[in-house]
Parts: structure tokens; C-alpha cells; sequence
């Protein structure tokens, strides 16, 4: 992952301000960097959203396609997920982007593994012979720390954006099979992302945890907890990166706080789609692509 070099006297200015919560930008340890959301932005994709957290950058892409339902979920479509890792870091081109990407991707899969996160009953066509796969395709255009959070949140965005077309499946009198695509491209199926859940990415500095870390703060933390939350507070998986060690008392302190902030992320970010949703076609591309 990206990282940053910073002196003891940096490491230990932010170290302190945290435990005064008054992190170098002026926020407060549960407060979150601005962030721009769009979605619609790549044209040939069947959903899409970018998202903007500071200075990260993320670039997601849906692409509905049929496929074989796999043999222990004959009723069921499913998600892959692709992560690309093209930022300028020198740090993430070759084999430290590719690990990274993997982590990434590896992460997302245990994260939409809950079993209600997404209704992939309603993305199968005909049980045991075909059904829609989506193929989510996650582009980091730039790390400026936590990747994670940006990442949950621009793919969220992308599946309420995603629009599958409806079809269906006439059978002859000698019992073939034949897929009938809607001519009308407005008759499409819409994703219920009501329980898709977001990780909050909390990270220990000193005695105090924030979320959103910039990388300055991330080069402070030696431990981080990734906590995927749904919009209701209910928490779907756990993570524990870097080398450092978390005490019991600290990682339920930080599951109480990941609960908290998820919450009112999900609120604000619902808040962000059904505006832009209601404004339809008049609303103003201002991002990737507009």
C-alpha cells in the first residue's frame, strides 16, 4: 500500500493531536475527509460510480453478463471482483499493486459473502442453466488513504446505479429453451442495496482510534481494524491489518465507534444517490468522463 516518510517530530505532532482530537486538517477522530460521489460516469457499463475521499480516487465499473450458475447455488447469480491498482506510487506498479489488488478484491468477496447483502436470487434467469454474473471492476486512480472505505462506498454507489435488463425464457412444445431480451432499454431490473454494507476502516494511533486516515496518519498506526457495517449498525465482518497488536478493550471500542460512524455513513451516502437519482438526465456531469 501507498505510504508516506515522515520524521519522529511529524509522527509525534499527529500522535498527539489525536489524543487531543484535533487531527492536522482540523477534524475530530470520527470525522470523515469530503467526499464526491457520481455515478453514471462510464458509458458502456451497465452500472458505474466514481468516488472522490480527499485525495483518493476511485473509478467503479458493472458489467451485467449471463452465466452458469454455480452448481451449489443453482438460483442464485453471483459478483466477481476485478482490482486494478494503476496510481502513480511507484509502490504499486508491478507485484505491489497486483498484491494489493488481490487483498482488495480478496476483502470485498468476504465482505459481500453475507448472505443478505445482495438479493442474488433476483439475478437468476432460469435455475441451474443461466443467470447474471456482474462483474465489478474497481480502478484505483489514486491512494491518498483509506482505500478501503472509498472502495465499499464507490462500489455501494455503482450497484444502485446498475441496471440489468429484463428477460425472459420461452420454452417450445419439444421443451427447448430460448432467452428473450425487453427491447425497451427502460425495463430493467433495479438491486435493492438497502444491506450492502460499507467498511469503516478505525486506526489505533497512540491510545485513540480515527477513521479516515490520511496516509501521514496511516504511517502513525501500526494496526487497523476493517469493519463492514450495514445501513441498519449490524456488523457483517471483521479484519485486522498491520503488524501491530489490539488489546479486547480497544477492539470493542472500535467496533462501537465503526457502528456509529457506519450508520451515518450509509445515511449521507443514500442521501447523495436519491438526490442525484431525482434529478434524472438534468443533472450536470461533473466528474470522470462528463
Amino acid at each position: 500500500m501507498a505510504s508516506v516518510v515522515l520524521s519522529e517530530a511529524e509522527k509525534l505532532y499527529i500522535v498527539h493531536g489525536v489524543q487531543e482530537d484535533l487531527r492536522v486538517d482540523g477534524r475530530g477522530c470520527e470525522d470523515y475527509r469530503c467526499a464526491e460521489v457520481e455515478t453514471e460516469v462510464v458509458s458502456n457499463t451497465s452500472g458505474s460510480a466514481r468516488v472522490k475521499l480527499g485525495e483518493t480516487d476511485i473509478l467503479v465499473g458493472i458489467k451485467a453478463e449471463m452465466g452458469t450458475p454455480k452448481l451449489e447455488k443453482p438460483d442464485e447469480g453471483y459478483l466477481e471482483f476485478f482490482v486494478d491498482c494503476s496510481s502513480n506510487s511507484p509502490e504499486l506498479e508491478g507485484r505491489g499493486g497486483e498484491e494489493l489488488g488481490t487483498d482488495i478484491a480478496n476483502t470485498l468477496y468476504r465482505v459481500f459473502s453475507c448472505e443478505n447483502s445482495v438479493d442474488l436470487k433476483s439475478l437468476c434467469i432460469d435455475p441451474k442453466e443461466h443467470c447474471w454474473v456482474l462483474y465489478v471492476d474497481v480502478l484505483l486512480l489514486e491512494c491518498g488513504g483509506n482505500i478501503f472505505d472509498a472502495i465499499s462506498v464507490a462500489v455501494k454507489a455503482a450497484l444502485f446505479n446498475t441496471r440489468i435488463p429484463k428477460v425472459r425464457v420461452l420454452e417450445d412444445e419439444e421443451g427447448t429453451k430460448e432467452i428473450e431480451l425487453s427491447d425497451d432499454p427502460y425495463d430493467c431490473i433495479r438491486l435493492n442495496v438497502d444491506e450492502v454494507p460499507c467498511i469503516v476502516t478505525l486506526s489505533k494511533i497512540g491510545y485513540r482510534h480515527v477513521v479516515d486516515a490520511t496516509l501521514q496518519e496511516e504511517a502513525c498506526s501500526l494496526a487497523s481494524l476493517l469493519i463492514s457495517v450495514t445501513s441498519k449498525g449490524a456488523i457483517t465482518s471483521m479484519k485486522k491489518v498491520g503488524k501491530g497488536s489490539l488489546d479486547p478493550e480497544s477492539i470493542f471500542e472500535m467496533m462501537e465507534t465503526g457502528q456509529r460512524v457506519g450508520k451515518s455513513l450509509h445515511i449521507a451516502l443514500q442521501k447523495i444517490l436519491d438526490e442525484e437519482e431525482n434529478l434524472g438526465t438534468s443533472r450536470p456531469k461533473v466528474g470522470f468522463l462528463g
